[in-house]
């Protein structure tokens, strides 16, 4: 199944270097270009390429609103966005997660983690650069940890409410393994269990908590406190 890619960034030399990357691979067709925002939503919603490579910084519309547009919350059918730029900072990152980006990648990274990373977009099973997106989930965290393990935090900042049916505990450990960024092949060795398991356990939570991809997922256990140690896996 060949993934299709639609590249927006607004120089020509980076839509070029992505361009030749990704049609390099046997997988990948890059689709459309756009050198702006606005231009790529308007073909992402006509063309419902598998996978939308933002820019952060484009004239007319900038790649964070550019993915609400495409990905956010009042977005019917989302499109899986995959947010590349040159800017490692928190709010941007920020914007981009809640925004309904489902990855996040530095534009200096190699080609193979560019590949990598939108096969994963296209298949929503992965948390993209682990070490910036877990990090900037960590900050979502309340400053205690609620009582109750399925208590979310008080606040406007809870990404949800309580769930449709409380989470068993076995889909606990699933869910913080993905709030920090573990792929599914990660997740079942370090609990023991199989491949097709975790991804149960994973379309368990997603009904629960109405989240639309791993990230959201990731998201909830941070604002809700329910990470152990805030502290691990993140530089």
């Amino acid at each position: 199944m060949t993934i299709r890619v639609l590249i927006a960034d607004d120089q020509e030399m980076i839509r070029s270097a992505y361009r030749m990357i990704l049609d390099s691979q046997p997988d990948m067709q890059v689709v459309a270009e756009a050198a702006d925002g606005a231009t790529a939503v308007e073909l992402a919603r006509s063309l419902r390429p598998d996978v939308c490579l933002l820019d952060i910084r484009m004239p007319e519309l900038d790649g964070l609103e550019a993915t609400r547009h495409l990905a956010g919350p009042d977005v019917r059918d989302p499109l899986h966005v995959l947010i590349a730029t040159t800017f490692d900072l928190d709010a941007y990152v920020y914007r981009a997660l809640r925004n309904g980006a489902c990855g996040f990648l530095l534009k200096d990274g190699s080609p193979a983690l560019l590949t990598e990373a939108v096969r994963a977009a296209a298949k929503g099973t992965s948390l993209i650069s682990p070490a910036i997106t877990v990090r900037l989930l960590r900050h979502m965290a309340p400053p205690e940890r609620p009582p109750a393990r399925n208590r979310p935090a008080a606040g406007p900042a809870s990404r949800a409410a309580v769930p449709s049916e409380p989470l068993t505990e076995r889909e606990l450990d699933v869910v913080r393994l993905v709030a920090r960024g573990r792929t599914n092949d990660e997740i079942a060795t370090e609990l023991y269990v199989t491949l097709s398991t975790v991804k149960t356990h994973l379309g368990n939570v997603q009904r629960k908590l109405a989240a639309r991809n791993r990230v959201e997922i990731a998201a909830w256990c941070w604002e809700n406190g329910l990470c152990d140690d805030r502290g691990a896996d993140v530089p």
